[in-house]
């Protein structure tokens, strides 16, 4: 074989495992792959390998250099997804036990437990009439409610003081939440692990979700990535 046509196949073969040719740079981190992140300096992605998938891996990135910089990796931590796996968030719908996929803020952290020291998140405390509304006919409709108003029955509501584990301490993600369109979905947070796989929302272990709150820093806008490694919904679309 001609020497040539060996250096053609070698190149190709390192294309196909994401792997750099010899003395090049190296893959690209995966928030500088994606289409959008936010325009903030920090990013949390949440990838599963498909969307039928329940576990994935959470990463944390910084910007450094600003808005122009290069990001690199904070920390990393297995995930949970839905027991439903993943969709599409723009058509997801309630009752699916489905994580959405796409590019979400975080608007504020909440726990039972007090906020892990340097915390710079608002951060509401649970309370013993602490509520999120998930009924489609209430007026607080994927919103915290204390107490839960009359026209949000407790069937379509989670009472937070309940889930001691997963709530100890959380993230909101903006899924549905400025604009909310009923039948879509409400309550879909970032939390600590249950006992398996989740209603729908992103938890990782105890101790990687109190290193995010103490990493994540409002000024710096940080969002969320939801998507699967390739096809419709992959992570680098949204």
């Amino acid at each position: 074989m001609r020497p040539g046509v060996v250096a053609v196949l070698l190149s190709a073969s390192l294309l196909v495992l994401g792997a750099a040719p010899p003395g090049g740079s190296g893959p690209r981190p995966l928030p500088a792959r994606m289409a959008d992140t936010g325009g903030g300096t920090q990013l949390i992605t949440a990838v599963a390998p498909g969307t039928g998938s329940t576990e994935g891996r959470v990463t944390w990135w910084d910007r450094r250099g600003g808005a122009d910089g290069r990001w690199v990796k904070a920390g990393s931590a297995p995930a949970r997804f839905g027991a439903g796996g993943l969709t599409d968030g723009a058509t997801r719908e309630q009752g699916t036990n489905t994580t959405p996929t796409g590019l979400y803020d975080l608007p504020y952290a909440f726990g039972i437990e007090p906020a892990p020291r340097g915390t710079e998140y608002r951060y509401r405390p649970v309370r013993q009439d602490s509520w999120w509304c998930q009924d489609n006919a209430s007026r607080a409709y994927n919103r915290w409610t204390e107490p839960r108003p009359a026209d949000c029955r407790a069937t379509e509501a989670e009472h937070l003081i309940t889930y001691t584990a997963q709530y100890a301490h959380a993230l909101v993600v903006g899924f549905n939440y400025h604009r909310p369109v009923r039948g879509r979905g409400a309550g879909i947070f970032l939390h600590v692990d249950g006992r398996g796989a989740t209603a729908g929302c992103v938890s990782v272990p105890r101790e990687a979700m109190r290193r995010i709150l103490r990493w994540a820093e409002p000024a710096e806008r940080p969002h969320i990535a939801i998507g699967t490694r390739d096809g419709a919904t992959a992570i680098t679309r949204y």
